[in-house]
């Protein structure tokens, strides 16, 4: 796999990492709240689509899914509001009883169980032709068919993925509770219009199968927007670059900074590769339950800096994104 020597490595991929670089300007975002939070951009998925998407992702093609190099250059960073009032939704996730597991943790597989083993996902979609892969994760919402994930893993270089499905509690190309296909795919106006990293989120409206929504069949974790930085966070996905293979699901816990680099991001020692993008962090995180508040997404990581994870804060522009998707 290529590496690449630019500042910013993005950790969307295809079956391993989409590893790629993301050159972003080296003056750090400023604090100041823009005057008003635009729309989330988005794409509707047409039916014929959606039936293609249905069909297309056997577990061959899934277990096949290969690397994609990423090197945009997006623009400046945009300024970034931190200081807006704290919003919490709740999960809605079915309490299970697991074993509690080491924090902190710079990677491993999970192995505890509870909720968030169904509510995690893989994401597959095809980028340019090829196929690819991302982590998502289900959370509470009205249509109770809501998934996050990062804005690289729906619309990247300016053309939005298509045959998008979301595969929860994914199993070495098994889909125990099946393939969900989007309806819609949504993201920050930031990402739509420069990938600024400071806003890469991402989020899915997806179809119902055999008669039921996705969150009545998966559980649903929660979600918190304007909740600070440095806290306790767990982070989750299915990293596909060695030394994970995207077959199971693999997590990072331990104690979250603030970026001090180049973005307003958190920060976490993690050790996830390609494939992991999009995978949910949470904080307030129940190791008995499995449940917590998602808070950021795995979106990237500095080539010069290993096995530190970063992710976008949750502001006004991800709730605007996450209200919008959850409406549709």
């Amino acid at each position: 796999m290529r590496r690449h020597r630019t500042a910013l490595t993005v950790l969307s991929a295809v079956g391993a990492l989409l590893t790629g670089a993301l050159t972003a300007t080296t003056a750090q975002a400023a604090d100041a709240a823009p005057a008003t939070t635009a729309a989330p951009a988005a794409r509707s998925v047409t039916a014929t689509e959606q039936q293609r998407a249905s069909t297309f992702w056997t577990p061959a093609r899934m277990r096949a899914a290969a690397p994609l190099d990423l090197d945009a250059t997006p623009g400046a960073l945009a300024r970034v509001a931190r200081s807006a009032t704290p919003t919490t939704i709740a999960p809605t996730a079915s309490p299970t009883t697991i074993t509690p597991t080491a924090f902190p943790q710079q990677g491993g597989p999970w192995t505890g169980g509870g909720a968030v083993v169904k509510t995690s996902g893989r994401v597959f979609f095809t980028f340019n032709g090829r196929t690819a892969s991302c982590s998502g994760n289900a959370v509470t919402s009205q249509n109770a068919s809501t998934v996050i994930t990062a804005g690289h893993c729906v619309k990247y270089q300016g053309a939005w993925h298509t045959n998008w499905v979301f595969v929860p509690a994914y199993d070495n190309g098994s889909a125990p509770y099946g393939q969900w296909t989007a309806t819609k795919t949504l993201t920050t106006p930031q990402w739509e219009a420069s990938e600024d990293i400071n806003y890469d989120v991402g989020a899915a409206v997806v179809a119902p199968l055999n008669g039921q929504k996705l969150t009545s069949v998966t559980g649903a974790q929660g979600i918190q927007f304007n909740g600070g930085y440095n806290k306790p966070m767990y982070a989750f996905g299915f990293p596909a670059a060695s030394p994970y293979d995207g077959s199971k699901l693999i997590h990072c816990s331990g104690n979250s900074s603030k970026d001090f680099l180049f973005s307003q991001d958190h920060s976490l020692a993690c050790n996830m590769t390609g494939g992991s993008s999009g995978g949910p962090w949470f904080t307030g995180f129940n190791e008995t339950t499995g449940t917590g508040l998602q808070v950021s997404v795995n979106s990237f990581g500095y080539t010069f800096l290993p096995n530190r994870m970063f992710g976008p804060y949750f502001g006004n522009d991800a709730k605007a994104l996450y209200d919008r998707a959850q409406a549709s």
